[in-house]
């Protein structure tokens, strides 16, 4: 992929708002699209919160229900900036108060437990039902640990993944901080495909900051369930920059792929031959899966994912039901924040469209992620997506990746797009 610069992939992205991702200007008129049409979201996060916002957009008079269990959502990405302690959770926390009080979305704290496909309706953990014309379901990741012998979903709170944001981040920032100096920490990173995938990569690097501040004399090591991973070199451009040999990564064919966890003892076991590694604070981020609720509705493939149509992300097994983010089988997309937003605007559209018997777009997307090696040392990567024979492919040519050997001032620029990506994302979502 050809290197960048922020205007160029702006440039090349088209990024003005929402018109280019999802083709607003081509939306319907609101007295088609409405017709007393309710709409179900199910799901807060990136992508759930995106498409409530701009059905309403589209079709201000387009009933909206947005369910979610929690008041406060935290957003993964953002999250190892609270681990490396130069952010808190209050600076990772959205909620919904702008979404019912300025956009008129109804908002409902509540969980989703079963859907009633042949009655179009889901049930509540709280007794409700609620009826929808449209069903747009965003339930982000659950967790597969059946792969790894020894560790269940019930040793989170001793061996916390954190790749929820929340209770599980501040939990991991408590046991880094209890941590003695000339401590061992062991990060488990997954296969593919996963949620964010430089995300583990930017939490070593930035675990690697707090340590050289406050214990130096730390080791950190990766053991990883693949041979590569996104943004590889310019992340271990980067630590032999600023952390020297206080980062060790181990693919998975050189003792990386993890096969079996002793909880109580914290120690991790690759295959034979290799040696167990024993850690004072372990991050074992499991294998990864469509999120509970689609599960149970019966839309996922054998790999747990859900097949939609990439165009409009409408269901294969329903045509009443949408499902994107990052439990969707989305083509070339990566499983980012930044691609569920995109997704829930060519979502909100593609509903209203059909609402309104008219045909859906084929909208251009993109992804860009930036990730932090230190607070003022900043990489990315970004792509243009367009649907064609029948996926969601990158437009060849088109996005970029941070140049490698870099001068500070460049690295440190990125670094401040970084946060400025942040606050523009999340003003775009929850705002």
């Amino acid at each position: 992929m050809s290197h960048f610069t922020r205007r160029s992939f702006l440039k090349v992205a088209g990024i003005t708002g929402a018109a280019t991702f999802t083709g607003i200007g081509c939306a319907p008129s609101d007295s088609q699209a409405s017709n007393g049409a309710h709409v179900v979201v199910v799901g807060g996060g990136s992508g759930g919160a995106t498409a409530a916002k701009y059905l309403k957009q589209f079709s201000p008079t387009l009933r909206v229900t947005l369910i979610e269990p929690n008041a406060t959502y935290y957003t993964c990405y953002g999250s190892n900036w609270v681990l490396s302690g130069f952010a808190s959770m209050d600076d990772i926390a959205q909620t919904y108060d702008s979404l019912r009080d300025n956009h008129g979305i109804e908002v409902v704290a509540d969980r989703v437990t079963a859907v009633d496909a042949e009655n179009r309706r889901v049930h509540l953990q709280g007794g409700d039902r609620v009826s929808y014309d449209r069903l747009i379901m965003s339930p982000g990741i659950d967790f597969n640990y059946d792969s790894v012998e020894g560790i269940s979903e019930s040793d989170a709170e001793a061996i916390p993944h954190a790749w929820k944001a929340g209770d599980q981040t501040r939990l991991l920032r408590d046991q880094l901080e209890e941590m003695p100096n000339g401590g061992v920490f062991v990060m488990v990173a997954p296969p593919n495909p996963f949620r964010c995938p430089p995300g583990p990569y930017e939490r070593v690097s930035l675990i690697a900051h707090y340590f050289k501040q406050h214990k130096p004399r730390s080791k950190i090591i990766v053991l990883d369930a693949k041979d590569g991973f996104s943004k590889q070199g310019l992340f271990e451009e980067g630590w032999a920059e600023h952390y020297g040999d206080m980062i060790e990564w181990r693919a998975a064919s050189e003792g990386g792929l993890v096969e079996a966890v002793d909880v109580a003892e914290k120690t991790a076991r690759a295959d034979s031959g290799f040696e167990r590694v024993k850690a004072d604070v372990m991050n074992f981020i499991p294998r990864q899966r469509a999120g509970k609720i689609v599960r149970d509705a019966g839309l996922v493939n054998d790999e747990g994912w859900v097949p939609v149509n990439q165009q409009t992300f409408k269901t294969e097994a329903d045509a009443n039901v949408y499902v994107l983010g990052d439990a969707s089988v989305a083509g070339a997309m990566p499983k980012s924040g930044h691609s569920a937003n995109n997704q829930g605007k060519i979502v909100a559209a593609a509903v209203v469209r059909e609402l309104s018997d008219q045909e859906p777009l084929n909208p251009s997307s993109a992804n860009t992620c930036y990730s932090l090696v230190t607070p003022n040392h900043g990489i990315s990567v970004a792509a243009v997506y367009q649907y064609k024979d029948g996926a969601q492919s990158g437009v060849e040519g088109a996005g970029g990746v941070s140049p490698s050997g870099a001068s500070a001032e460049f690295r440190a620029r990125e670094a401040g797009y970084t946060q400025g990506w942040y606050n523009g994302i999340t003003a775009d979502i929850w705002g």
